[in-house]
Formats: C-alpha cells, sequence, structure tokens
C-alpha cells in the first residue's frame, strides 16, 4: 500500500473512533434528571382493587361471519392446519356437513378433535360461531 493509501486509512480509522467517543460521551448524561430517567420503572403492579382497572372493550354489535373468520378462523381454515377443513374447499367440507348443520355448529361452538372449543374466540356469541361457519361456507 502506498504512503497516500496508508495516510488516509489512519484518517478513516481516527474519525471513526473521534466520533465513536463523541457519541458515547454525549450518550452517557450523568445529570440527576436523566439518571432517573433510566432507572425509573417501566410498569406498576396492583393489588386487587388497588390500582386502575380498565375493562376490556365490549363490541358495539355482533361481530360478522367475516369478522370473526378473518380474526379468530382464517390461521387455521385458511391454510388446513391440524387437519381443518380449508376454506372453499368443498371436498373437504361435504363430510362434516352429512353430519347434519346442527353437528357442525355443535362442533365449532364446543370443539372437536383438534379444533378448540369456539376456535380460539372466547368472547364469541354462538350466532358469531355460526355466523363465522356461514361465511366459510359460503367462499
Amino acid at each position: 500500500m502506498s504512503v497516500k493509501g496508508n495516510f488516509f486509512s489512519r484518517v478513516a480509522v481516527s474519525a471513526v473512533a473521534a466520533l465513536s467517543i463523541a457519541t458515547a460521551v454525549q450518550a452517557a448524561d450523568m445529570s440527576e434528571e436523566a439518571i432517573a430517567e433510566r432507572i425509573s420503572q417501566v410498569g406498576s403492579v396492583y393489588l386487587d382493587g388497588e390500582g386502575p382497572v380498565t375493562a376490556a372493550a365490549e363490541p358495539a354489535g355482533p361481530r360478522t361471519g367475516d369478522q370473526v373468520y378473518n380474526t379468530f378462523c382464517m390461521a387455521c381454515h385458511g391454510t388446513g392446519a391440524a387437519g381443518a377443513p380449508k376454506t372453499g374447499d368443498a371436498a373437504a367440507w361435504e363430510p362434516r356437513l352429512a353430519q347434519g348443520r346442527d353437528t357442525l355448529n355443535q362442533h365449532a361452538i364446543n370443539g372437536f378433535n383438534a379444533m378448540p372449543a369456539r376456535g380460539t374466540c372466547m368472547d364469541c356469541s354462538d350466532e358469531e360461531i355460526v355466523a363465522a361457519i356461514d361465511h366459510m361456507l359460503s367462499l
């Protein structure tokens, strides 16, 4: 390497080192306010009945079958995970429909084989689950 190349390499390394040191010095604000902010608690713990309680937002009304499907059902019924009949696959739904729509609805509400009760939508009403099934069957 030439003398000129060595010079520029040293200058570049020196510049990076100086910039790193300047940044570290600037970031190490040791004022009492800065230290207090860095070591302050991240969250709060409340004992039952002592702290603020926020209720989960209740749905304004019944969710549509499309909303329930896209939020809770699509992960399995869109991919066929764990043997779930895929949405739009009439052949996969045929044996389930052959048992009767009431049985299909009850399996969705109460769970059956690998499908958990309500398909993981614990706050869905029976009507919302049935609407999600209607939506899947319509696609």
